[in-house]
């Protein structure tokens, strides 16, 4: 069953991120329509994300074992019984240890120091729940390694210039500068990258790749107070 399975911890680390992404996916920029399809109704269901960033609610695998560790069964049945914020964070948690369970099925044939190694990189970053809840630790204190390499990560985006965000207005350079290398996307989590397109919200302070918000550079150009998805959700004035 698992001869077809990624072999190296980066092969194995690569799998993680892409299913993590999509289920963060689910739970967050595409909540609303992960939540109708949760149906108590229904029978079983299970959050799927797969290697291809893409989400799935389905029925669980047929097969006795399964080809993969299978996440939590039956979500669905406590959608209505529970606050929606609350179970959410459920299915976070949940979906938090089937990753885990995926990339150490995968990882079974590694030896110590290459399981370690992945379990370090998966730890890098935010869990699902994390991001969910708002609690990921992008205000963290970085690290002096993180620190360092954030001096050439200034967070951009029209044009590659730095984008001026009001709320940071008080902040010294310094404190900016340093956590630049723990900023994560407020929609995928994923880490930052100089050689993306990001935009900061002016109401939370969060950043987001221009991507995951759908916002084009030439978008945001004629943006002059930008409000993320969440806060538009949430209607703050």
């Amino acid at each position: 069953m698992a001869s077809s399975s990624p072999r190296t911890v980066e092969e194995i680390f690569k799998d993680y991120n892409a299913r993590r992404s999509a289920l963060v996916r689910a739970l967050t920029y595409d909540v609303d329509d992960f939540y109708s399809q949760c149906d108590p109704d229904k029978e079983n269901l299970c959050l799927y994300g797969h290697p291809n960033e893409s989400w799935e609610v389905a029925l669980p695998a047929e097969e006795v074992p399964p080809e993969l560790p299978e996440p939590a069964l039956g979500i669905n049945f406590a959608r209505d019984g529970m606050n929606r914020k609350d179970w959410l964070s459920l299915v976070a948690v949940h979906s938090d240890c089937w990753l885990l369970s995926v990339s150490f099925y995968f990882g079974a044939r590694l030896n110590r120091n290459e399981r370690k190694r992945l379990f370090s990189m998966i730890n890098d970053l935010p869990t699902v729940y994390e991001v969910v809840t708002g609690r990921k630790p992008v205000k963290d204190k970085p690290t002096v390694e993180s620190g360092s390499k954030s001096r050439n990560s200034t967070k951009r985006s029209i044009d590659g210039q730095p984008r001026s965000n009001p709320k940071l207005a008080d902040e010294s350079f310094e404190e900016d500068e340093e956590e630049q290398g723990d900023t994560f996307c407020g929609s995928c989590g994923g880490g930052y990258s100089a050689d993306e397109f990001w935009i900061g919200c002016d109401m939370c302070e969060r950043w987001y790749h221009g991507k995951c918000v759908k916002i084009t550079p030439a978008k945001a150009e004629t943006i002059k107070f930008y409000k993320c998805p969440t806060c538009q959700k949430k209607g703050r004035q």
